[in-house]
């Protein structure tokens, strides 16, 4: 059972949570210009960010491979 994603659609895997607070560093950006920063590898696309951004973000949403998240002001 290591490592099964099969029927698991809550993002269980991932090393983040919903709600959770990290420090990222915006290391690209999305085709739809949000900023791309990665946690232990995850992708996650932070809306109002750009590359070079060093921000503290709260995740709003965890799929299978990637999150959303939005700045903490």
């Amino acid at each position: 059972m290591f490592g099964n994603s099969y029927g698991n659609d809550r993002g269980n895997d991932a090393p983040i949570k919903e709600g959770g607070e990290y420090d990222v560093k915006i290391e690209d950006t999305g085709r739809d210009g949000d900023g791309i920063a990665r946690i232990e590898g995850f992708v996650v696309f932070v809306a109002g960010a750009k590359v070079g951004d060093e921000v503290k973000v709260r995740v709003n949403s965890v799929r299978r491979n990637f999150g959303f998240a939005d700045i903490v002001e």
